[in-house]
């Protein structure tokens, strides 16, 4: 039982930069992959960005360049960097955990990211 509680999330304009995190309530052991979610209403959940616990990462096409996700730190502790946000990153943010060797997979309450001006 690993829970996930996501935090972070703010109203910014256009341009603003962001750093959003998901606290993880143990340590985590073995291999991993984080990963972070956006759902904006009337969309499905996509994955943002996503990172293993060897260091390999992920971001899909319109977060490159602008996001950088990290490893779960010693704190436990993991982060999203948003930088030049724009209107269409508008979502709640979810963060999730999946543990390989057990088939495990935890998912955070949510966090909200509202770009407007």
């Amino acid at each position: 039982q690993v829970q996930l509680v996501e935090s972070g999330g703010d109203l910014v304009q256009p341009g603003d930069s962001l750093r959003i995190s998901c606290a993880v309530d143990k340590s985590i052991f073995g291999p991993y992959i984080l990963a972070w979610y956006h759902q904006a209403p009337g969309h499905q959940r996509e994955v943002v960005a996503s990172i293993t616990s060897e260091g390999g990462t992920y971001y899909g096409d319109s977060v490159k360049g602008r996001f950088t996700i990290s490893r779960l730190s010693v704190s436990g502790k993991g982060y999203l960097q948003m930088n030049n946000l724009q209107r269409e990153d508008t979502a709640v943010y979810y963060c999730n955990l999946r543990l390989p060797s057990t088939g495990d997979e935890y998912w955070g309450q949510g966090t909200q990211v509202t770009v407007s001006s």
